[in-house]
């Protein structure tokens, strides 16, 4: 398997280090609009990086990224850039036939009157209504495959395939104690992506009603988290899987939750007051003259970089699945979860806890692609493959999983 991995940020990065441990493909191509960051996740593999080759390279040009592929003769193109850039890169792939895979789907846009009721266009339905082409092609376009959405996924079909006979909601439950010294405000993973998911209506599905909305930050909820980490309150967020479950998951409920804290829901709410969370740029006056700039970019450039976070942080994050039904006549509810420690993350592999959880598992799919274990055609979810092989691959690279009765 030849891979062209675009974007050497703080995940993609990670992907680079844990994939050079791993046999299962031949030539990795390191993209990034910044060439010189793509050098340095290349350079710092030292005697692995003779399978990978750094490349500038501008996701959002759509012809580049095809002649790239073709060049490379790449088989697969990895995405590990933010959302604004799946539609190109997705198409791309097609183009230059090639699979793809990636961690985030296709954005959504709220309902133009009634943002907090209804729903617009969903996360993913842009890629979801070219099903089609993908499946005349003979080519899988695996989406949604990092930590959340992704492994939270893997964990939901797991659940319904040998937990459950019947189940009454799935939910997505994410959390974490982690701190970084000597910053009020840093979060840890992207900014813009952060924004993205939690300032647009969050998403419910409902057997008997289908996909909703409601308002950002609703239904707060104290869920416990394992390994130490504690109670967290966890409230509504936008995210994928609530699109992606019920399409192959008999479930009469879907949420996602996130334990994001009142301060961060504070910060997160007065940039929206500002209108500083928007994406659309806006004319500003220099000494130089007049530029026009992104705000949100404005934000993403002046916060600290998550990726160079992970000598300052402190704690564990956990993503996991919940599930509530019914097992054998009897009712059942069980968390599944996979945690991550920073200080183990940091020693072993340099990667801070958020990002190497996310990367861990699209390597991890990518490998299963490559042996021929998770193979298919089309625009499909995790949940549309066999889990197990997936809980015990994880387990090989080091990185276990657990399941909580609750």
């Amino acid at each position: 398997m030849r891979i062209l991995l675009v974007g050497a940020g703080g995940v993609g990065t990670a992907i680079t280090r844990i994939a050079a441990r791993r046999p299962f493909f031949e030539h990795m191509v390191v993209a990034d609009y910044d060439l010189p960051r793509a050098k340095a996740a290349v350079a710092a593999l030292g005697d692995k990086a003779h399978r990978f080759t750094p490349v500038r390279l501008d996701a959002a040009d759509e012809e580049a990224v095809t002649a790239t592929l073709r060049e490379h003769r790449c088989d697969v193109l990895l995405n590990a850039t933010d959302p604004r850039f799946v539609l190109p890169l997705f198409d791309a792939a097609l183009a230059a036939d090639a699979d793809y895979l990636d961690m985030a789907l296709s954005m959504s846009k709220p309902h133009p009157d009634r943002p907090y009721q209804k729903v617009g266009i969903k996360l993913g339905d842009e890629q979801f209504a070219r099903t089609a082409e993908w499946v005349n092609r003979g080519r899988l376009a695996l989406v949604g495959m990092g930590v959340e959405p992704g492994l939270a996924d893997v964990f939901a079909r797991y659940a319904a395939d040998e937990l459950f006979d019947e189940i009454e909601e799935i939910g997505i439950r994410d959390g974490a104690n982690l701190t970084v010294e000597g910053y009020d405000f840093a979060p840890s993973f992207s900014i813009w992506t952060t924004i993205e998911e939690c300032l647009n209506p969050p998403l419910i599905y409902e057997k008997d009603r289908g996909w909703y909305t409601t308002e950002p930050f609703s239904e707060p909820e104290v869920f416990d988290f394992p390994d130490g980490i504690g109670p967290v309150e966890c409230v509504n967020v936008e995210h994928e899987e609530v699109v992606l479950v019920p399409r192959w998951i008999p479930a009469q409920r879907v949420t996602f939750k996130y334990g994001l804290g009142e301060e961060f829901i504070g910060t997160l709410k007065t940039l929206h007051a500002l209108g500083v969370d928007r994406t659309e740029p806006v004319a500003v006056r220099t000494d130089q003259g007049t530029a026009k700039v992104s705000p949100r970019d404005v934000v993403a450039a002046v916060l600290p970089d998550p990726a160079e976070l992970g000598d300052r942080m402190r704690g564990k994050t956990c993503a996991g699945t919940w599930v509530k039904g019914v097992k054998d006549g009897r009712p059942r509810e069980v968390y599944l979860y996979h945690v991550v420690d920073n200080e183990w993350s940091m020693r072993e592999y340099g990667s801070q806890a958020v990002v190497w959880q996310t990367a861990v598992n699209p390597v991890a799919a990518l490998e299963l692609m490559a042996e021929g274990v998770w193979k298919g055609a089309g625009v499909l979810g995790p949940e549309a493959f066999e889990p197990r092989p997936f809980l015990d691959l994880l387990v090989e690279y080091g990185s276990p999983w657990g399941l909580r009765e609750q």
